[in-house]
């Protein structure tokens, strides 16, 4: 915490096992307050302070000095992180500094204090050998500025459930079966599938503890109550009756604009195409619901070519969901999955100086060699353009018509060829 300092504040990192208590619950206020949320109830601290116990997260803030009018708990700024395993594609996973609850306060904008957070703790994930940072945000135009890119992206989707929701003939009828289970019944197969969707899927994080009081409706966190009493949970079986998939949603007595009746999906995760078109077809069975609404559905569904009748799913908005920077630029490329045998000396721009310089990167085989070089780059990019297209998310040919990429037409043609291939990446994920 040395390298954090600026007049009148006192920067402070909270135990969550022995820290001050007042200090603690501050701090959760201020992150409330930051995201306009309702001041907390018991029950929400301690769903907090269980998560940020089992994820060993650092808690960071800033605190102004004590006076008459300004509050010694609760602090103008706010910052917390752990380290999680991401899917990077291909079967690999890398640990990644997850980087949440990001206020300050509107006395001290723009005054550095995030740029100070920001700094401070890439330095100590890359000081720890953390080859990666991701986070997801609310506004996107702040985080490029630290290296981070737009790297996996959600639809909103609306779904006509009335009589226009019809497969058509070629979709094969499921051998399995869906049960209706209460979500705290549900929470451990749930996990466990989850679990399996995590191993196989790209851009897929692990997620933090707070998700298990949420899916299992042990806290409600709309309404910062304990106990969600509309959630309800449905499994997918397969012929074996083995669960490999699930639902959690919300009915109510909720309409959409135009006046009909809603049903909303909280979490979805289908390990196979058969149990994710079940569970739609489940979902679409639920009486007296005509809209579903889903807004983490996969950009490429099949939902959309399954039916008869396509324009049932009307895409109501397509959404940025994980950013990604890369701190080890060696580490990072290594592990991701590469479709092209080639080579380029790639330059990356990165004002915070971790991933900066010249990297000649030589695939054969699908495996890549990344060392650093004194050549002159062939390709050139910046950090946040790396972090975008580190998953996959986005092809080489699209971030250069965009300004981008720069290089000669064959030096990116062979860059794309290396780099692009493979399943979209999908983060359904948020922290």
């Amino acid at each position: 915490m040395s390298a954090l300092e600026h007049p009148g504040l006192v920067f402070r990192s909270l135990d969550p096992f022995d820290g001050d208590e007042a200090q603690l619950k501050g701090w959760y206020e201020a992150t409330r307050r930051g995201f306009h949320q309702s001041r907390g109830s018991d029950d929400g601290i301690k769903v907090w302070r269980d998560h940020i116990r089992t994820d060993s997260v650092t808690v960071l803030g800033a605190w102004t000095e004590s006076s008459e009018f300004s509050s010694a708990t609760m602090p103008v700024a706010t910052f917390s992180s752990w380290t999680s395993p991401i899917n990077v594609g291909g079967g690999a996973s890398l640990p990644a500094l997850l980087i949440s609850d990001v206020t300050v306060s509107p006395t001290h904008r723009r005054q550095g204090l995030l740029r100070k957070l920001m700094t401070v703790s890439l330095a100590d994930a890359v000081a720890a050998g953390v080859p990666l940072a991701a986070l997801t945000v609310s506004e996107g135009s702040i985080y490029g500025r630290f290296g981070f890119g737009t790297a996996t992206h959600l639809r909103q989707v609306e779904v006509d459930v009335t009589s226009k929701f019809r497969y058509r003939p070629e979709v094969p009828d499921d051998d399995g079966s869906v049960t209706l289970i209460e979500p705290a019944d549900a929470w451990k197969t749930v996990a466990e599938i989850y679990a399996t969707f995590q191993e196989r899927t790209r851009g897929s994080v692990t997620r933090p503890q707070f998700y298990e009081p949420w899916l299992s409706s042990g806290y409600d966190f709309d309404s910062d109550s304990k106990g969600e009493s509309k959630q309800r949970t449905a499994l997918h079986l397969d012929a074996s009756g083995t669960p490999d998939g699930y639902v959690v949603y919300k009915t109510a007595d909720e309409r959409n604009d135009s006046g009909l009746r809603m049903a909303k999906v909280v979490d979805m995760v289908a390990l196979t195409p058969a149990a994710y078109l079940r569970l739609w077809r489940f979902l679409a069975d639920i009486d007296l619901v005509e809209r579903v609404a889903w807004h983490k559905a996969p950009v490429q569904d099949p939902l959309y070519w399954a039916l008869a009748e396509p324009f049932a799913v009307k895409s109501a908005e397509l959404d940025d969901m994980l950013w990604m920077r890369v701190l080890d630029v060696p580490t990072a490329l290594r592990a991701r999955p590469w479709y092209a045998a080639g080579e380029v000396v790639l330059g990356v721009e990165d004002p915070l100086g971790h991933a900066d310089g010249s990297w000649r990167i030589a695939v054969t085989d699908g495996v890549a060699e990344v060392t650093r070089t004194d050549a002159a780059p062939t390709v050139t990019l910046a950090a946040d353009t790396l972090g975008a297209l580190y998953l996959g998310g986005v092809d080489v040919r699209t971030l250069a018509a965009a300004g981008r990429i720069t290089g000669s037409p064959e030096a990116v043609e062979t860059w794309a060829a290396m780099a692009d291939g493979g399943p979209l990446p999908y983060c359904i994920t948020g922290f």
